[in-house]
């Protein structure tokens, strides 16, 4: 089986590795900014020759410390052929989007966790959706973070959210931010709220696209998973671990079907509390967080984007909160399907 080229690249001071090919400035504007990254992160088309990734991460407890250990595994042919893999003791998870529109998975011990599912888009898609870089939705604003002696520009997309029939502009500093090489249109960090962070380390191009070799996913200084990519293979089209097993559920691959946050609270089993920020009490800070995300077909949250909250303290604590949260599949035709839902966390100084 043939190799796939995945080039090393040199080292940025303070921040390892990063690219050296040549490349223009980065432009000034930060709409431009993500607009010239966007080309080096399109896993997801039909260009993409077949390759087979396998990487290892490493879970934490809530004190930092080493838990468990897992593979996650991304056989990649088209848009319409792939599979994913995540294995660890205790729970497995597959899913097969197989030719002809259909969609099969197969599930073992518990659900995983959001950070695990969130591995794969860190990997393969870690910027704004198209639709977030249109202007009449969002606004960006350039930002500046100092790691060491390098100072990273980064682009905060600020969601513009209908109020009373216009639009109004949300405050800074809560949303998704995604900090950048200096000198090349590399992702190499991406945070909301202050307190949730991605940091993506060892860049290597992938038929002409960056891939981070090594990802690390925290809580302010606490880790909260490690990962790190170990080969990177040509796949051939008859590649056995392409097709599902017998024992594999199957489903028909239907779009994102859209759900209300009362009927997605309604499928909710297990939540967990938001720590109420010492800051936000301090000043009297209180209201309603909304977040859009996507509810799985095992009921485990993905894809988590805060839409308006009342302070950056309060988003970084209502997405921690709500990345634990599960939920019952929701079946539509006799079939669990992927709903996007909006999340409402309510934080109330009166209890």
């Amino acid at each position: 089986m043939r190799a796939l080229v995945l080039c090393c690249l040199a080292a940025l001071p303070a921040l390892s590795q990063t690219a050296t090919d040549q490349a223009p400035e980065l432009p000034k504007e930060p709409l431009a900014i993500l607009r010239a990254a966007a080309p080096h992160y399109h896993f997801n088309d039909g260009s993409v020759k077949p390759f087979h990734l396998k990487a290892t991460y490493q879970l934490y407890d809530n004190k930092g410390q080493p838990s468990e250990k897992g593979s996650f595994e991304y056989w990649w042919v088209s848009p319409e052929v792939n599979r994913r893999t995540w294995t660890r003791p205790g729970a497995t998870h597959s899913d097969w989007q197989i030719a002809g529109g259909k969609h099969a998975y197969l599930d073992s011990g518990e659900r995983l966790r959001f950070f695990e599912y969130k591995l794969q888009s860190a990997l393969f898609s870690p910027l704004p959706r198209e639709e977030e870089l249109n202007p009449a939705r969002s606004r960006f604003e350039r930002q500046t973070v100092e790691i060491g002696k390098v100072k990273l520009p980064c682009v905060e997309v600020v969601p513009m959210t209908p109020s009373y029939g216009r639009i109004q502009e949300a405050p800074t500093g809560i949303f998704q931010t995604y900090c950048f090489d200096l000198k090349l249109p590399a992702l190499r960090l991406s945070y909301a709220g202050g307190a949730l962070t991605t940091a993506f380390d060892k860049i290597a191009k992938l038929q002409d696209r960056y891939l981070a070799r090594e990802i690390e996913m925290l809580e302010g200084k606490r880790k909260l998973l490690t990962a790190e990519v170990e080969t990177v293979t040509g796949l051939k089209l008859d590649d056995p671990e392409l097709t599902p097993p017998a024992d594999a559920s199957h489903s028909d691959a239907l779009s994102l079907v859209a759900i209300s946050a009362g009927v997605a609270q309604g499928f909710l089993i297990k939540n967990q509390t938001p720590v109420y920020p010492n800051d936000a009490k301090q000043a009297g800070v209180s209201g309603k967080v909304v977040i859009e995300g996507i509810i799985g077909m095992d009921g485990a949250v993905h894809d988590l984007h805060v839409v308006s909250a009342p302070s950056p303290s309060l988003a970084a604590s209502a997405l921690l909160a709500v990345s634990h949260w599960e939920y019952k599949p929701y079946i539509l035709n006799g079939q669990p399907v992927e709903v996007k839902t909006t999340i409402n966390v309510i934080f109330s100084l009166g209890g």
